[in-house]
């Protein structure tokens, strides 16, 4: 299992990142907008404590993750499980803000707060492909449950393989990941697979971040 926690700057989060997640890609937001993105990092950086965690099995479980992912994984040779998460700090921080009523303070948080996660899940990818150089393997994308026909539920079957090291996420009776801005799932590694772009066109999950990314 690898474990590491990471500091806010880690991450490398560019404000440009946090825009295009609050909604704005052909034009930036108002100065104002950007003087109060600018003040909530300011904020969060001294506080979070984001994190991730993976291991590696060869045997891949019994996961019901339907053809569109099935697909991506044929090859590997073995399989990444992992949980990333913008962390209990943060997610103490967003509810500090949901308190005292400020929706615009609170919805920039949630935009951050999701690159956050995606972008810690980016930086574990890294510490995998590290891990893997020796062998002259590569990796897949990652891929979570709720996305490309992998139902929601997956969860349940994902978290127990971690025996309760899940970098301090839970799971609710619905599914859903707690601290709210986390990302789990799972990532094909072996020497004949590949990263590749998203298929987005074989996937009708509209609501996806990457399809909004690819937008």
């Amino acid at each position: 299992m690898t474990n590491k926690t990471l500091t806010y700057n880690e991450l490398l989060i560019y404000a440009s990142e946090v825009y295009e997640q609050m909604g704005y890609r052909d034009a930036l937001p108002d100065e104002v907008t950007q003087q109060e993105v600018r003040r909530i990092v300011e904020e969060v950086c001294p506080l979070v404590k984001p994190q991730f965690c993976f291991f590696v099995t060869r045997t891949l479980p019994p996961f019901e993750m339907g053809r569109i992912i099935e697909r991506q994984l044929h090859g590997s040779e073995a399989y990444a499980l992992f949980v990333c998460t913008a962390g209990v700090e943060f997610e103490q921080y967003q509810q500090q803000l949901k308190a005292e009523g400020d929706m615009v303070r609170v919805f920039i948080a949630d935009a951050l707060g999701s690159v956050m996660a995606e972008k810690c899940a980016d930086r574990m990818e890294e510490s995998l492909q590290a891990s893997i150089d020796k062998l002259g393997w590569h990796h897949t994308n990652r891929f979570s449950p709720g996305y490309c026909g992998w139902h929601v539920s997956g969860q349940q079957q994902l978290f127990p393989l971690f025996e309760g090291n899940t970098c301090g996420v839970r799971l609710t009776d619905s599914s859903l990941m707690v601290p709210i801005k986390s990302v789990s799932g799972i990532i094909g590694v072996g020497e004949k697979v590949r990263k590749m772009d998203y298929t987005c066109g074989l996937c009708d999950f509209k609501q996806c971040y990457k399809r909004k990314r690819k937008a």
